[in-house]
């Protein structure tokens, strides 16, 4: 699905030489190569903070920590999601209120989170799916008026630009209150292990979670608040530092697949991944829909016999998860997992590997 290993080829002689200047100084925690980092996100997505952590399930803790929200307090967030922000808001003893997707953008339905409001609903929780953001405008005019936080889960979308009916550009987490995001080797922009942040232009919520992120403590061995141990490793860093310089070009690579996926992807029975007006898709997922949700599964073993990879994002929505249930009707969100295939994409595709995937498609659907 992601050929990590030509991107590591083409950026070897960079990154290795990165890597050796952390082995040679020793530093592999706290070093300044992640400072360094910090800094030039902040630079790249034009936010006041950065502050690095383990692992993007982590950046949603330490995000929903630095609030302090009472216990039961409820979070409004897409069901058709991965399983990390409902699983640490369950650890928190707080609520997740599952809402239906977008058909289009398969994004949060913002139609409905209105009604999804009560007594203890205390922050709205959007997922930016596949590389593109949910409808930020919407969301934003809902928590104002509700006086409600805003926590974007921004793993799959870093670097999307989402404008306003205003005309101002901002970008994948930094809208909301909080953004939140992940460095896992598949991602966009990612490392050689795990790693995550949280984004913020809020000074106070910075520090906070500066504070959680390093076990509670402003300085060593002064414990202010409860805490988490998670830190975003040196060489992590020092990987994130090259790789971060090429990422409008990795956004550009990306989009280019999906121009190319878009054209020989037309004239068959699917959707292709449908763009919010309002925002640059970065793709980190190509994500087709089927018109017959019986063709999904064997689409997918067809391309498997092929020697094409290709992945369900998600099989099975979160309210229907063991971990999660609720007894709730959302239609979208149950449909979409029938008919969901995401095909191969990365920076380092070429040309006759995509003529082989859509041939490949084609002849499915023609046979």
């Amino acid at each position: 699905m992601v050929d990590l290993q030509s991107q590591y080829l083409r950026l070897q002689n960079q990154i290795d030489e990165e890597i050796k200047k952390v082995l040679v100084s020793t530093a592999f925690i706290k070093g300044p190569q992640v400072v360094e980092f910090e800094r030039s996100l902040e630079k790249h997505l034009n936010v006041n903070h950065v502050i690095g952590c383990a692992n993007g399930t982590d950046a949603l803790q330490i995000a929903l920590m630095a609030l302090n929200l009472p216990q039961g307090a409820e979070v409004i967030t897409p069901a058709f999601s991965y399983a990390a922000l409902a699983e640490v808001i369950l650890l928190l003893n707080l609520k997740p209120v599952f809402v239906d997707a977008n058909p289009d953008t398969f994004t949060i339905d913002v139609s409905q989170i209105e009604s999804k409001i009560s007594t203890k609903t205390r922050v709205i929780a959007p997922v930016h799916l596949y590389g593109q953001c949910a409808d930020m405008d919407s969301i934003m005019q809902i928590a104002n008026k509700h006086n409600l936080y805003v926590i974007e889960d921004n793993a799959q979308a870093i670097g999307s630009q989402y404008t306003s009916t205003s005309g101002i550009s901002k970008f994948a987490g930094t809208i909301g209150h909080i953004g939140t995001t992940s460095f896992f080797p598949s991602k966009n922009l990612g490392c050689y292990g795990d790693g995550g942040a949280v984004t913020t232009n809020n000074k106070e919520l910075a520090q906070n979670m500066q504070m959680i992120a390093n076990h509670g403590q402003k300085q060593k061995y002064m414990h202010q608040i409860v805490g988490l141990n998670s830190r975003l490793d040196t060489i992590q860093a020092a990987i994130l530092n090259v790789k971060l310089k090429h990422l409008n070009q990795f956004e550009q690579a990306r989009q280019s697949v999906a121009s190319f996926y878009d054209t020989n992807l037309a004239n068959l029975p699917l959707q292709v991944p449908t763009r919010n007006a309002q925002s640059t898709h970065v793709f980190h997922q190509y994500t087709i829909k089927l018109q017959d949700a019986s063709q999904r599964d064997a689409l997918k073993n067809y391309l498997q016999e092929k020697n094409v990879p290709s992945m369900v994002y998600y099989p099975i929505p979160l309210h229907l998860q063991e971990a999660y249930k609720q007894e709730i009707n959302l239609p979208i969100t149950q449909d979409l997992t029938s008919r969901v295939l995401s095909l191969p994409i990365s920076t380092e595709m070429e040309t006759a590997q995509l003529e082989y995937i859509v041939t490949q498609i084609n002849q499915f659907f023609n046979s």
